[in-house]
C-alpha cells in the first residue's frame, strides 16, 4: 500500500476520533467499521464482457496535490496487449474514462471496427 493511502487512513481516523464522544467505545467501533469500509470501497478489481472478450479493469485511489484521484486500468487478456488507462477525480467517471481509452487505441490499431462498436453499444 502507498504511503500517501496510508497516511490519508491516518488523517481520516484521526479527524474522525476528534468528532466522537470518547465514553462510548460502541459508537468508536461502528464509526471505525464504517470508515473501514468506505476506505476499502475505493479499490476495485472486477471484469466485463467488451465484443466477446472478457476484459479486466481495475481501480485505485491516489492523493496528488491533496486532492483524492482515481486511476483506471483495463486490459482484455488473451486478445490484445492494449491498455487503456484515464486518471480522474471521479471514482465513477474513471471507469467510463479509461473504457474510452482502451476503445480508441483499439481503433487506432485495427482490431475494433466502428461499426462492431455501434452493435456492442446498442446491444447495452
Amino acid at each position: 500500500m502507498k504511503v500517501s493511502v496510508v497516511f490519508s487512513v491516518v488523517m481520516v481516523g484521526v479527524m474522525t476520533s476528534s468528532l466522537l464522544p470518547t465514553c462510548e467505545a460502541q459508537g468508536w467501533e461502528a464509526v471505525a467499521a464504517a470508515v473501514a469500509e468506505k476506505i476499502a470501497g475505493l479499490w476495485v478489481d472486477d471484469q466485463m464482457v467488451f465484443l466477446g472478450h472478457t476484459c479486466q479493469y481495475s481501480v485505485n485511489p491516489k492523493i496528488k496535490r491533496f486532492e483524492l484521484y482515481f486511476k483506471g486500468r483495463m486490459w482484455c487478456p488473451g486478445w490484445t496487449t492494449i491498455r487503456g488507462e484515464a486518471e480522474t477525480r471521479s471514482r465513477s467517471g474513471v471507469v467510463t474514462k479509461t473504457t474510452q481509452d482502451f476503445v480508441r487505441k483499439a481503433f487506432q490499431s485495427g482490431i475494433v471496427t466502428e461499426e462492431q462498436a455501434r452493435v456492442w453499444l446498442n446491444s447495452k
